[in-house]
């Protein structure tokens, strides 16, 4: 099997077991599988990196700004910053290192940890 067939092979499993878990209908639990984060912790995190500053985020107070794009439903997009798969190790890494991910753009490195990362995406994928 050749290295990109690997790859699509590893994302629709991917695809297949996010739709299993939110055929359940309980989108914590769905968010944990997928990020091995916490979404309430999630929530404090993006309050304390101030995401809410540029993005309106529902469910996260005073997130309400329309400087960067509403994160509604950034748990049901097919795409991350326009060019990024939808994946957990993809939001993971765009939180963490947005400029490496894509130079230039407006959202700023914030430094981000690992552990805060995957609980901040954890928070996003409750957002369908």
């Amino acid at each position: 099997m050749t290295r990109r067939a690997a790859a699509l092979a590893c994302l629709l499993a991917l695809a297949a077991c996010g739709l299993a878990l939110a055929a359940c209908g309980d989108d914590d639990a769905t968010a944990r599988a997928l990020t091995h984060g916490d979404p309430a912790r999630g929530k404090q995190a993006i309050r304390r990196y101030g995401c809410g500053t540029c993005h309106e985020i529902p469910g996260v107070g005073g997130a309400t700004s329309h400087v960067g794009p509403s994160l509604a439903t950034i748990g049901a997009r097919l795409y991350l910053a326009g060019r990024l798969t939808n994946t957990p190790d993809h939001l993971i890494e765009w939180i963490r290192h947005p400029q490496a991910v894509e130079p230039g753009n407006v959202m700023p490195d914030l430094a981000v940890t690992e552990a805060d990362a995957r609980d901040i995406a954890a928070t996003l994928y409750t957002l369908r």
